[in-house]
Order: C-alpha cells, then sequence, then structure tokens
C-alpha cells in the first residue's frame, strides 16, 4: 500500500471515529488498519470500556503489560488479575493516550482485591502516563481526589477538556490555572456539598473558552459559589457556543451572544420565563420548563435551530411549544418530542413545514388513534424523514405498525428504534420488513451506538471547533 493510500485510509478511519464497533471490526483487516486504528481507539481507552466492570479490569491488565518485569513477576504472584500479559504487548498503547481519566483509573485500582499491592500498581501507573513523553488533550478529576500529582508536568500544558467536581483542591487548582491556559471546553460537577471559588480564577485564566457545563443538582446550592461562575464567564462571552446547566437560567446566558448548543439538564420545574434572546442557537435539549417560556426561547431563534430534544413535558403543555416549533424552525433536522392524541393535528403542522427533518423521536403518552398517528407520519412527513425512534410512557403490545410500513412502499428505507419491550414483542414483524427492504435496520434503545446518533455527534463535534 503506497503511502497516498495509507494517508486517504487514515482520512476515512478518522471519521469514524465515534464508532468503535466498526473500528474494532476492522483491526483484523490487515497491519495497516491495524497500525491506523489503534492509535485512535487509545486516543481515549476509558470511554470505549466505560460501562463494563469487566473490561476495566482486562485494560487494567494491558495496562500493567507495560510495567518493568520486575513489577510484572511481583504482581504476576496475586491471584487477583484475570489474566496478566507477560509478554510484551505488541504496541506502546500508552503513548497514543490523549485522554488522562482518573476516576476510571481510581475504580480499576480499587477493583484489585490485594489492597497491599495497590500503592505499587497506582505508582506503576502514575509514572506510565505522567512523563515527558505524554501530552494530554483531557483530564477528567473525580471528586474527593487525593493523588499527589504535580500538574505543573508538561504532558497537562495542552489540555484542552478539563473535567472536574466542585471540590477540587486548591493545590490543584492553583497549578492548573498556572500552566493550563488553553483550556477550550470545561465541565464543573457537583462535588459533595463544597464549592472551590477558586474554579473562577481557572475560568478567567484561558484564552479561549467556548465551551462550559455545571452539572450540579444539588437543591441547597452556594449561591456566592455561582455568582463568582457568571462573573468569570462573563470574560469569555463572545466565545462561548456551548452551554450546559441544571439550574435555573441567569443573567450570563443574555450574554452569550454566539451561543450555538444549550442544554439545560434538570429534573426540577423550571419556572421561569426566558427573556433570553439567542439568534444563532442551532441546538436546543431541555428535560423540565416552562411551557411559554420555553416557546418564547424557540421563537427568538430566528429559525436557526435543527435540533430540538424534549426529555419531558407534560400532555397538556405541549400545544405552544409545537405552534413555536412549525412556525419558527424551517431547518430543523432533529426533533425529540412527547405526544399524546391532541397534539396530533398540531404536529402534521411540523412534518409539513419542516421539511429538512430527518430524525424524529417521539416519546408516545396515552395514545388511543394509533392508526391516525401513522397515517400523518405516511402522508406529510418529508422525503428526507427516515429515521424513527419510538418511547412509550406505558407498557404497549399493540402498535399497527403493518399499514404504517405498507404505505411507505417507495419511500428511503426506515431506520427504526423502540424500547425494549416493544422492539421485542414485534420481533417477527420487523424482521419481515426488514427482509422486504421497508426497513433498512432497526434496533431498541438501550443500545449506545444505534446508528442515529454517531452523524450527529460528529457534526456536533465540527459545529463547536
Amino acid at each position: 500500500m503506497t503511502i497516498l493510500n495509507r494517508d486517504v485510509l487514515y482520512l476515512i478511519i478518522e471519521e469514524l471515529r465515534n464508532d468503535k464497533k466498526t473500528l474494532i471490526s476492522c483491526l483484523s483487516v490487515d497491519k495497516t488498519f491495524c497500525e491506523i486504528i489503534v492509535p485512535i481507539l487509545w486516543k481515549n481507552p476509558w470511554k470505549i470500556l466505560k460501562l463494563e466492570k469487566k473490561y476495566k479490569k482486562l485494560l487494567l491488565n494491558v495496562i500493567i503489560s507495560h510495567f518493568s518485569d520486575e513489577t510484572k513477576n511481583y504482581l504476576s504472584q496475586s491471584d487477583s488479575l484475570i489474566y496478566l500479559y507477560k509478554k510484551k504487548p505488541l504496541f506502546n498503547y500508552i503513548s497514543f493516550c490523549k485522554h488522562l481519566n482518573f476516576e476510571i483509573i481510581r475504580f480499576m485500582i480499587n477493583s484489585f482485591k490485594e489492597r497491599s499491592k495497590t500503592p505499587l500498581i497506582l505508582n506503576e501507573m502514575l509514572k506510565l502516563f505522567i512523563n515527558e513523553d505524554m501530552k494530554f488533550s483531557h483530564l477528567y478529576i473525580p471528586k474527593f481526589f487525593d493523588y499527589q500529582i504535580n500538574f505543573t508536568e508538561n504532558c497537562f500544558s495542552g489540555i484542552k477538556y478539563f473535567s472536574c467536581s466542585t471540590d477540587i483542591k486548591d493545590n490543584i487548582l492553583f497549578e492548573l490555572v498556572e500552566n493550563c491556559k488553553s483550556i477550550e471546553e470545561l465541565e464543573i460537577r457537583f462535588g459533595g456539598h463544597k464549592y472551590n471559588n477558586g474554579i473562577g480564577k481557572l475560568i478567567e485564566a484561558q484564552k479561549n473558552l467556548f465551551s462550559f457545563s455545571l452539572i450540579d443538582h444539588n437543591y441547597h446550592r452556594d449561591l456566592s459559589f455561582d455568582e463568582i461562575i457568571e462573573n468569570a464567564l462573563i470574560k469569555h462571552s463572545n466565545n462561548i457556543y456551548y452551554y450546559k446547566i441544571t439550574t435555573s437560567p441567569t443573567k450570563v446566558l443574555s450574554s452569550f451572544v454566539n451561543l450555538k448548543i444549550l442544554e439545560f439538564d434538570d429534573k426540577r420545574e423550571l419556572d421561569f420565563l426566558w427573556n433570553y434572546s439567542l439568534p444563532h442557537l442551532q441546538i436546543l435539549r431541555v428535560k423540565s420548563f416552562s411551557e411559554k417560556g420555553l416557546a418564547d426561547l424557540i421563537k427568538s431563534t430566528c429559525g436557526s435551530l435543527i435540533e430540538i430534544k424534549i426529555d419531558y413535558c407534560d400532555y397538556y403543555d405541549c400545544t405552544d411549544i409545537i405552534q413555536a416549533i412549525y412556525e419558527n424552525c424551517p431547518n430543523l433536522k432533529y426533533l425529540k418530542l412527547r405526544i399524546g392524541d391532541w397534539d396530533i393535528f398540531e404536529f402534521e403542522k411540523i412534518l409539513i413545514n419542516c421539511q429538512y427533518l430527518d430524525t424524529l423521536f417521539i416519546i408516545i403518552d396515552n395514545l388511543y388513534y394509533w392508526n391516525f398517528l401513522f397515517e400523518v407520519l405516511t402522508k406529510s412527513s418529508p422525503i428526507g424523514l427516515f429515521k424513527f425512534k419510538f418511547k412509550f410512557i406505558f407498557d404497549s403490545f399493540y402498535i399497527p405498525l403493518k399499514p404504517f410500513f405498507d404505505n411507505w412502499v417507495g419511500r428511503c428505507p426506515i431506520l427504526l428504534s423502540f424500547d425494549m419491550t416493544t422492539a421485542e414483542h414485534m420481533e417477527d414483524l420487523l424482521k419481515e420488513y426488514e427482509d422486504k427492504g421497508i426497513i433498512e435496520n432497526y434496533n431498541n434503545l438501550c443500545d449506545d451506538d444505534d446508528g442515529f446518533e454517531l452523524e450527529k455527534k460528529s457534526k456536533e463535534d465540527d459545529m463547536i471547533k
């Protein structure tokens, strides 16, 4: 394979960086594929394995395989590891790592049964990851973090993404403020009722901060901490593209004149009016809201929204929101919304007016007129709409999908996703229409990589870069 072909292959594979299943399946193609894919997977190995405890232990074994022979021989006397790799690894996997996640490292260390050996493992791991040969772009520090680490090391100076908790220690913050000036994405999480006001100085020290998240569901928040954070963020008001919070919006929101992505991740009822104008907003994700406030915010976006994701909505609260969408969102591509029988007439206007819609996620509640809903979907869906997700608030064992599939003949094959119970109940019907070519693919909503989110995730990454 020529150098040019290898470069082209790299560009193709890089486009699949968020599709771990495809990447892993390509590892065995040949040596060239393997040499390109392994560094991509190992940029952030913690993400790939974060959900499975057994895989975290396997990852620990791979990391230990990079230890010195003396250390490995000592550890091999333990039966706590699933399998200890005594052979030299095929790659220096650690050298590819650009994400350093101390939360998962701590979990792996604590999973080792022989506590007397955990200090040795931790010390060896820190030597592997923190040295002059490493250069990290992402750093994750969990709450109650007490490792003795020098964050003025050169490997941390180029950090672009930083996640920590509100209880982060003063000495760590001081070192990060001195050493890390290039953080672009900052995520702050709840840290056990402790709020370090020094986080404000970390925010102020950054040269190009464009993404900020404050994930804190504590009902008894430190209001002085909120004020410090707001004042620090104002310095970056022209650069903030992404903003995620779990409390009512505050005065700082109106200063984000170039905001593109806004998320409210809160289960509490946010009973306020959204007196803000966000004309550049493209993605809006909310969980709780006031009907009028959300409708007014949608109207203020001046047609710029391409994604609206509403995870919770009282059945009697959707009319104004649906109307705001079909009157003000002509460029909408992705919509998640809860609807009932009373919403179908208004909902049809979204299908008619939003001609760029390609993905529809419907949360269904108290729906009796199934046939009417699917008739509307068949009759009024824009030509580019072919990705459907359905989630049911109640158990449903009869959904008249057969007429819907029959009437879809001649259109783009459907990508379909259901909640697990519904998908299992209709397995035979779904397989039948997959064989007929009406359905391209179907799966259940519990799957992380369902084929719907990967392209959207890549586009979102490109949007905020």
